[in-house]
């Protein structure tokens, strides 16, 4: 993973431990987020770009699945999580989506996390999706984690 201009050594190590743990191991997240680029890490804070492919829309309409752009909600929400100083992204409590308009296939989007707030037990943050051409907002996002380290009995 490549190092970004300006950021921490802790941030960096944080983010490709979150990369090479999670996004490289799950099928899903892989399909819904290849592509996706990180443009600046900074503590509590995560600005991705991300060009919509045709395999994320409606074949009807053209437009971007909400689902999709759920997942953007989640993965990016849980990697700010870690640029906030978290050791752990935990599991999400609560992910709340505002729709307010849709991305087309092939179109760029920005994709812009910010950390509200971590405690011992829990963190919330807030993304932001938009187009990256006209700066509309297409969504907004608040994402809540439990942040113990918790084991999965599965």
């Amino acid at each position: 993973m490549a190092k970004l201009e300006g950021g921490s050594k802790d941030v960096d190590e944080a983010m490709e431990r979150w990369h090479n743990r999670s996004l490289a191991h799950r099928l899903y997240d892989a399909f819904t987020v290849a592509g996706l680029r990180v443009e600046a890490v900074e503590p509590g804070h995560l600005l991705c770009s991300f060009m919509v492919p045709p395999r994320l829309t409606s074949s009807a309409s053209n437009r971007m699945h909400g689902g999709a752009v759920a997942s953007l909600v989640d993965l990016v929400g849980s990697a700010v999580i870690f640029a906030g100083g978290s050791p752990v992204t935990g599991v999400s409590l609560d992910i709340n989506v505002s729709y307010l308009g849709a991305a087309r296939a092939n179109e760029e989007i920005e994709i812009e996390a910010r950390v509200l707030g971590i405690g011992d037990k829990t963190g919330c943050v807030t993304v932001e999706v938009r187009r990256k051409d006209t700066g509309q907002v297409l969504a907004h996002g608040r994402h809540t984690k439990y942040l113990a380290n918790v084991s999965s009995k599965l």
